[in-house]
């Protein structure tokens, strides 16, 4: 399956740069190219992408805001977050708004294909810089609800950055089933994506990596 992706960058030299390495790998598509955030979101509405490649800081309507905005109106559009920018606030405001990944412009090019394919299959992608600045960052949230068995359950695999279609094959369940524990669980724990989500089950230790999953055919019982 064709990935198509969407560059917003206000530098054409970037634009270019980004062209030939998607250019390079026949599961990537260009589907077009923005040069501020309210053209990305023109664009988006339009073209549909898979996954977005977002500059941060951009004249006009800038990245975080043409996130916030494609996050709400195309909840099948990914965006990771592209920039030169590696400060606390820069990295939790793009995952409040929505984006799934964040890079950093010196990514190497294997990287940058490894988090397209990521984001398109629903998997959180951050360089280690700024996942360690997230979790370093990050408040423990409170938990209004508790998270049921089967809740855990997907948010162990979420945390080991398997896709929703992923999780529904492990646990023997509706891809539908796998969406609606996922809305659940942003719920309860008070965040708004799935990255936030998994810094904070691996940050209070609510899971971590190597936390068994419990099998599909012993009963979820709440807790």
């Amino acid at each position: 399956m064709t990935i198509r992706v969407l560059i917003c960058d206000d530098h054409p030299v970037v634009r270019q740069g980004l062209r030939v390495y998607l250019g390079l790998d026949p599961e990537l598509e260009l589907a077009g190219e923005a040069t501020d955030g309210e053209e990305a979101v023109r664009l988006a509405r339009r073209l549909k992408p898979d996954v977005i490649l977002m500059d941060l800081l951009m004249p006009g309507m800038d990245g975080l805001a043409a996130t916030r905005v494609i996050r709400r109106e195309l909840p099948d559009t990914e965006v990771v977050a592209l920039t030169s920018v590696l400060e606390d606030r820069s990295v939790s405001d793009a995952i409040q708004a929505g984006a799934i990944g964040y890079l950093l412009k010196d990514a190497h090019p294997d990287d940058l294909v490894s988090a397209i394919k990521a984001a398109a299959a629903g998997q959180v992608q951050l360089c280690s810089a700024a996942a360690a600045t997230l979790v370093h960052s990050m408040r423990t949230p409170v938990q209004s609800d508790p998270l049921t068995d089967r809740e855990i359950d997907v948010l162990r695999l979420l945390a080991r950055g398997h896709s929703n279609k992923e999780m529904a094959r492990l646990l023997y369940v509706g891809e539908a089933t796998v969406k609606t524990h996922v809305r659940s669980i942003l719920n309860k724990l008070g965040v708004s994506s799935r990255t936030q989500a998994t810094l904070c089950a691996l940050r209070t230790g609510l899971v971590t990596l190597d936390d068994p999953v419990q099998d599909a055919a012993t009963p979820a019982v709440s807790r």
